[in-house]
């Protein structure tokens, strides 16, 4: 009896251990980004949800909800717009109510600006992706996504 509650405890273990390891969203590198000075840019940041999962959209339908969550440091460009993919609604077996989330592959849509004084070089952005996946059966650990975008400002 203790031998197979100890495998039984082995076997929940290794595969909790298994479902935190899925990268359920990845990202692509992005692009090279060319900018004047004094003029803006825009540019996608493009992520894939891997089939069976889901992750809830940057408007969740409830506050205890964890959203998907884009942050850029641009400094020294300007950003100018962070644009989020709109969600749908799907309803989960977990859950009265629909919730808002995104499924497969989507955008983020960003604007930058160089300033006019700025010194034409290239400038590395720094970017973080915060998200939770779920399947209809668990939600993973969330997670943050390191995002590196390169500017050459001209």
């Amino acid at each position: 009896m203790k031998k197979t509650s100890l495998l039984c405890s082995a076997l929940l273990l290794a595969s909790s251990c298994f479902a935190q390891s899925i990268n359920a969203l990845t990202v692509d590198p992005p692009q090279k980004v060319l900018i004047e000075r004094g003029k803006s840019v825009s540019f996608k940041i493009h992520a894939k949800i891997a089939p069976g999962y889901h992750v809830n959209s940057n408007k969740p339908n409830e506050d205890y909800l964890i959203p998907l969550r884009m942050t850029l440091a641009a400094e020294p460009l300007v950003l100018e717009i962070l644009k989020y993919p709109a969600g749908h609604d799907e309803k989960y077996t977990f859950s009265e109510k629909p919730l808002n989330v995104l499924t497969g592959d989507f955008d983020i849509l960003v604007t930058i600006k160089a300033p006019e004084k700025i010194e034409p070089q290239m400038h590395v952005l720094l970017g973080k992706l915060r998200y939770q996946a779920c399947s209809d059966k668990a939600c993973l650990t969330p997670k943050t996504l390191e995002v590196r975008v390169t500017a050459d400002v001209r």
